[in-house]
């Protein structure tokens, strides 16, 4: 496990556990990792920057980047950037299973996932939904990349990876790379993942994190530059969407931005940014306090942080740190079961002197 934090312009490393089982080598702040769904937060960091350079709007349709003879499917209205951004395009999950020789984040390609699309029904009229898509996302670094006219490795190192130079994070691991990377159990191969470049794919490191964490929060200037709020701003209500699907792994979000969670409610002194991730071994999250230029990040490669929800534990952490109070226990919701019909019972006869019996 490695952990981050960052305050102000400061930051903390700590590995915890084996680089591998067996190992006895502890994770450094060069060892890679895989981000998993922290993707997503560098692919709508693109789209905030190309927005801001009038290259695409948040509301262009997907169609209009799209290939050349693909029909993109609609429901009542068309798919648009930011619904692809905010999980609302209608879209499942995923495109569907990875074959079992195709390495982690290596599927599906460009050519698979447009072939599949014309053919798909929306399960949602666009926007009326919250519903975690990552074939959403791989379609919208193909349209920023068929938009800026340029590939999207290239585009992302351009806007993004570049300026901040964080020179090991990348979809190309080298052999070097490949040998600093975390191993779990699982001992998936560590492969090019250009694939999933817009969802899931990034590799990278706890010392490039600690310089996204400082560009996140705008403390690393004058040397750092800092994001633009309105990639981190609220786009969505939940509570005006008719569902939402996947968004809540560390907590009931009180607002959906692009790519982004937020929790509780902006105003608030313990208002969190924060984006979980997860996939071939790995946990992944980042989580912030803006106001208080406070952030965490950390990845494992063992244990079910799902089950026990290491999210919302890191979020007391940051809250903590920041000299706030822990977020309020959700009200635990028992999950209703079906009301079994009653077998018909045949009437027994009732003694004369015996009051009828009380039927609800």
């Amino acid at each position: 496990m490695v952990v981050v934090v960052v305050r102000d312009d400061r930051a903390l490393f700590q590995g915890y556990g084996e680089t591998a089982p067996n190992s006895s080598i502890a994770p450094s702040a060069d060892s890679v990792l895989r981000l998993c769904s922290l993707t997503k937060i560098f692919t709508t960091d693109v789209l905030a920057k190309l927005v801001k350079q009038q290259i695409v709007r948040l509301g262009d349709p997907l169609q209009r980047y799209a290939p050349k003879h693909v029909l993109v499917p609609l429901r009542e209205q068309p798919i648009t950037l930011e619904e692809l951004a905010t999980h609302t395009s209608g879209l499942p999950r995923e495109l569907g299973s990875r074959p079992r020789k195709i390495p982690p984040f290596a599927y599906p390609d460009f050519n698979t996932r447009w072939q599949w699309l014309p053919r798909q029904s929306l399960v949602a009229v666009p926007g009326s939904s919250a519903l975690y898509s990552n074939i959403g996302f791989d379609l919208l670094s193909d349209a920023l990349e068929s938009a800026a006219q340029k590939p999207y490795a290239a585009l992302l190192a351009e806007q993004t990876l570049n300026p901040l130079a964080m020179r090991q994070t990348t979809f190309y691991p080298n052999q070097i790379q490949c040998d600093r990377l975390l191993r779990s159990k699982d001992n998936e191969p560590c492969a090019v993942t250009d694939a999933t470049e817009g969802s899931a794919g990034l590799y990278s490191t706890p010392a490039d994190m600690a310089t996204w964490l400082k560009y996140l929060l705008g403390t690393g200037l004058p040397s750092l530059p800092a994001q633009d709020p309105a990639a981190q701003a609220v786009y969505l209500d939940p509570a005006r969407l008719s569902r939402q699907v996947g968004l809540d792994h560390a907590g009931k979000p009180s607002g959906i931005g692009l790519g982004w969670m937020h929790l509780p409610p902006a105003g608030d002194p313990s208002h969190i940014v924060e984006k979980t991730g997860g996939g071939a071994g790995f946990t992944s999250y980042i989580a912030m306090i803006p106001a208080r230029h406070i952030a965490i990040f950390f990845a494992f490669t063992e244990g079910n942080g799902w089950k026990k929800n290491v999210f919302k534990e890191a979020n007391n952490i940051l809250l903590n740190l920041a000299g706030l109070p822990p977020l309020p226990e959700e009200p635990f919701k028992p999950k209703s079961r079906p009301r079994q019909k009653r077998r018909h019972q045949p009437k027994q006869a009732t003694p004369a002197q015996a009051p009828p019996a009380q039927t609800s």
